[in-house]
Parts: C-alpha cells; sequence; structure tokens
C-alpha cells in the first residue's frame, strides 16, 4: 500500500500547491490510480512569519502553528511529511518541530529538505562544488544551507548584502513581492531575482540553489545559459515518493 503524503502548506500558500503539483509530475503514472495519496493542510494565519521571528521582528516560533498542520495531517492518514518551506528547517524552528512530534507521540517520517537538496547535488551533480544561495534574510542570518553543504563538502556562495535585500523585496515588498504578487509574477521581482543570479555567477558559483519556496514560482528554467538552477520543491517532491513507494519515482 502507498503511504500518504503530507505537506505544510501555507508558507507562503502557493509553495504549498507548487510542491503538491511536483509531486504529481515527479510521479510514475499513466492513469489517476497510479498516482499517490497526498493531503496538503494550508492554514497560513496559524502559522507566523519565519523571517519575522529570526530576525527579532516577533517573539513567536511559527514551530508550533507548524506542529498544529502536522498533527492535522497525522489524524488524517499522513505519516510521510514535508514543509513546503525552506526557512522553516532552520535549528531554531525546525529542532522545536521534531521535538514537540516526538512528545506527541507521532509516528511519522518528517523529510529534512535541506539535507535532500545536499544529498541531490552530490550524487547527481558531482562536479558542482560552488553553489549560490538565494533565500530569506532568516536563512542567510542562520547559515541554514551553508552548515548543511559544509558538512557535505559543498561550497556556499552568498550574495553581497545588496543582493540579500533585493532578494528580501522580491519576496516580501507588497506592491512587487513574490507573497503578494504570485500569479502573474511581476517583472521587477523576476529582473531582481535574475540579478541576483547573475552576481552569483560572477563571485564564481557554477549552479543557484532556489533556496525559499517561492522563488521557483518566478524562475522556472532548470537552466539559464549552461548554469544549473536547483530547484529544492522539486527535490522535496522526489524525496516525498521515494518514501512514500520508490516504484512510483520518475527516474531522471
Amino acid at each position: 500500500m502507498n503511504k500518504i503524503i503530507g505537506i505544510v502548506g501555507g508558507l507562503g500558500p502557493h509553495a504549498g500547491i507548487d510542491l503538491a503539483k511536483k509531486i504529481f509530475d515527479q510521479t510514475l503514472a499513466t492513469i489517476d490510480q497510479d498516482h499517490l495519496p497526498i493531503i496538503i493542510f494550508s492554514f497560513p494565519a496559524d502559522i507566523s512569519d519565519r523571517t519575522e521571528f529570526l530576525t527579532g521582528k516577533s517573539h513567536v516560533n511559527p514551530a508550533g502553528g507548524i506542529v498544529k498542520v502536522i498533527k492535522k495531517l497525522y489524524e488524517s492518514g499522513a505519516t510521510i511529511i514535508g514543509i513546503a518551506c525552506n526557512t522553516a528547517h532552520v535549528p531554531p524552528i525546525y529542532n522545536v518541530i521534531k521535538t514537540e512530534i516526538e512528545k506527541a507521540g507521532l509516528k511519522i517520517q518528517l523529510v529534512h529538505l535541506i539535507d535532500e537538496v545536499a544529498k541531490f547535488i552530490n550524487k547527481n551533480h558531482p562536479a558542482i562544488k560552488n553553489v549560490g544561495i538565494i533565500s530569506t534574510i532568516g536563512s542567510y542570518n542562520t547559515c541554514l544551507y551553508d552548515d548543511v553543504f559544509k558538512r557535505n563538502e559543498i561550497n556556499s556562495i552568498i550574495p553581497a548584502q545588496k543582493f540579500i535585500q533585493m532578494i528580501h523585496e522580491a519576496i516580501y515588498d507588497p506592491s512587487i513581492g513574490l507573497k503578494a504578487q504570485t500569479n502573474p509574477i511581476t517583472r521587477a521581482a523576476k529582473s531582481k531575482i535574475k540579478r541576483t543570479i547573475n552576481h552569483l555567477k560572477q563571485k564564481g558559483a557554477n549552479a543557484i540553489v532556489l533556496g525559499c519556496t517561492e522563488l521557483p514560482l518566478a524562475i522556472t528554467e532548470a537552466k539559464i545559459a549552461d548554469f544549473a538552477i536547483i530547484d529544492p520543491t522539486v527535490i522535496l517532491a522526489r524525496a516525498l515518493i521515494r518514501e512514500a513507494n520508490p516504484d512510483r519515482l520518475k527516474p531522471l
């Protein structure tokens, strides 16, 4: 029997939908019935902003809201869980989630997005060792990707402060940002992201990780010229399929 995949959505809401779509895209299926069972719960108002918490603008740890959603998924039958948010995997948030899951005795498998990205790069792109990171300020401040990549012998290339602020605006700006304008994506947001990609390439990056689950909504290319663009949402989708039913995982 297929295990049920649970998606923690709402961080932002379109990112959870994107993860569900990519699970379908990465599944070997010829008929409806070949697809895996998925539950997505999106309760945006119950989960505080990750970057605001990590930058001290909020004292409410979003781990509490995420755990509530995971409990709802578990009660509904999901045992393989993915969180559709990179920043939620920083230790001050993720470690609390794990502790609360253990306390509650939930028999689930929580797939770690950032660990999966590092493993994917080493397995599928072994020649790539210098990886540019585009992410939220919260992820940068906690060295989320940098720490995981160091353990996996991958060098992180971090943008200059000017471009970190540019990406923050591309995600959060109320007039042009991805959280406010997801469909359609604004030209201004896409331009800021592409300028940061070019900047990281000039700094020596061999590839770019779109380290916020909203960024792949704007940058959908697998490559820009000969430059690899790595989408963590696709990697998480594949990891969830692998854990639920490896026979259904589409080959690369």
